[in-house]
C-alpha cells in the first residue's frame, strides 16, 4: 500500500485526546502531520492528498483553494449542515464525514444520563444532600414510561435498547423504513414516519431527539408541537440545537407546561448560562459533549484511517456525503 500524506486541522480547544487517537490509527502507514497556523499555508497543503477537519469547521475556503493536491476532505464529526460541500466539490474533493452509527452508544448513554436525572430530580436530590435534609424528594420510574425516538438511526436505536432495558415503551419515528431484522431485535412498542409525530408527543413521557439537521428538521419541535405535549413530558436533545424551537420550549418550561429538559445542544453555542431557564431545577444541561467519549474517538479514527487507506488503494470510500 502507497504512502498518503495527510493534514490535519485542529480545533482550537478540543481536547487532545482526537488528535491522539486519529495518530493512533493511522500509525506509520501514512505521513500525518498537524497544521500549523503560524507557518505559510501553502507550504503545509503542498502533496497532501487526505485533508482531516475537525467538526469540519475549521477548513476556510482560503484552506481548501490551497488544498489543490487534495482528494478527500474528510470531516471528523457527524453533523454536516454548517460544511461548504459544494465548494469542496467545486474544488474536486471526495468529501466524506463519520456515521452517526460511530458515535451511537455515546449519545444514547447521555440521552438516558438525562432522562435519569430529570426522573430522580437530581438536582434537588443534590441540594437537600448538602442541607441536610433526607428522604426527599420522591423520583419517578422510568419503567412503563413512553420514550419517542424521533430520529431511529444509529443514536436512536442504541437509546431504544437502553430504554427496553429499563422496561419503557418505545415509539420511533424516521423517515426511512427501518430493517426487519432491526426491529425484531429492539421490539419498539410503535415505530412510525414523521406523519405519526403529532400523535406520538402527544402521548410521550420522554421525547429523545436524534435527527440532523435538514431544511425539513429544522425546528421540526416547533411551539405548537410543545404545546401538545403533556404537562409531565421532558424535551432530551443530545442531536442539534436547532431541532427545536428554543424560544418557545423556554417559555414552556418557565410556564410549567412541560415537564423538563436535559439538553446537551444549543442554536448558539457555548450558551448563556444565566439565562433563568438554566436555573431550573428540572433543566439539565451540558457543553455538547454527548457524543465525546473515548469509544466515539477510537471508533471514528478507525473509520477516518480506513478511509486514508482506501485512498492509498483506489477503493470506494465510506460515508460519502457529496454524491
Amino acid at each position: 500500500m502507497r504512502r498518503v500524506k495527510v493534514l490535519y486541522l485542529h480545533e482550537k480547544g478540543l481536547d487532545f485526546l482526537w488528535q491522539r487517537v486519529l495518530v493512533e490509527a493511522i500509525g506509520d502507514r501514512h505521513d500525518f502531520s498537524t497544521f500549523d497556523e503560524t507557518r505559510p499555508m501553502a507550504g503545509q497543503f503542498e502533496g497532501v492528498e487526505v485533508v482531516i477537519d475537525m467538526g469540519g469547521s475549521v477548513g476556510t475556503h482560503e484552506m481548501m483553494d490551497a488544498a489543490t493536491d487534495a482528494r478527500l476532505w474528510q470531516v471528523y464529526g457527524t453533523g454536516i449542515e454548517h460544511v461548504d460541500i459544494a465548494y469542496m466539490k467545486s474544488k474536486g474533493f471526495m468529501v466524506t464525514n463519520c456515521s452517526g452509527v460511530l458515535s451511537g452508544v455515546a449519545l444514547a448513554e447521555s440521552a438516558m444520563m438525562h432522562m435519569l436525572m430529570l426522573a430522580r430530580r437530581y438536582h434537588e436530590a443534590t441540594e437537600n444532600f448538602k442541607s441536610r435534609v433526607g428522604y426527599l424528594p420522591a423520583g419517578n420510574d422510568l419503567e412503563d414510561k413512553v420514550l419517542a425516538v424521533v430520529g431511529f438511526g444509529g443514536s436512536g436505536q442504541q437509546l431504544a435498547r437502553r430504554a427496553k432495558a429499563f422496561d419503557m415503551r418505545v415509539y420511533g419515528i424516521d423517515v426511512r423504513e427501518i430493517e426487519p431484522e432491526v426491529l425484531a431485535e429492539i421490539r419498539p412498542d410503535f415505530m412510525g414516519t414523521p406523519a405519526d409525530l403529532d400523535l406520538v408527543l402527544a402521548g410521550c413521557d420522554y421525547l429523545s431527539l436524534h435527527l440532523h439537521v435538514t431544511d425539513e428538521t429544522r425546528g421540526i419541535i416547533d411551539a405548537r408541537r410543545i404545546g401538545m405535549m403533556k404537562p409531565t413530558a421532558c424535551i432530551i436533545n443530545v442531536a442539534r440545537g436547532a431541532l427545536v424551537d428554543e424560544e418557545a420550549m423556554y417559555t414552556a418550561l418557565l410556564e410549567g407546561t412541560i415537564g423538563g429538559a436535559g439538553l446537551d445542544v444549543f442554536v448558539a453555542e457555548p450558551p448563556d448560562p444565566t439565562l433563568p431557564v438554566y436555573q431550573l431545577p428540572n433543566v439539565y444541561v451540558t457543553p455538547h459533549v454527548a457524543g465525546d467519549t473515548t469509544g466515539t474517538a477510537r471508533k471514528r479514527a478507525g473509520a477516518m484511517a480506513e478511509n486514508v487507506d482506501r485512498i492509498a488503494l483506489g477503493l470506494e470510500l465510506l460515508s460519502r456525503v457529496d454524491l
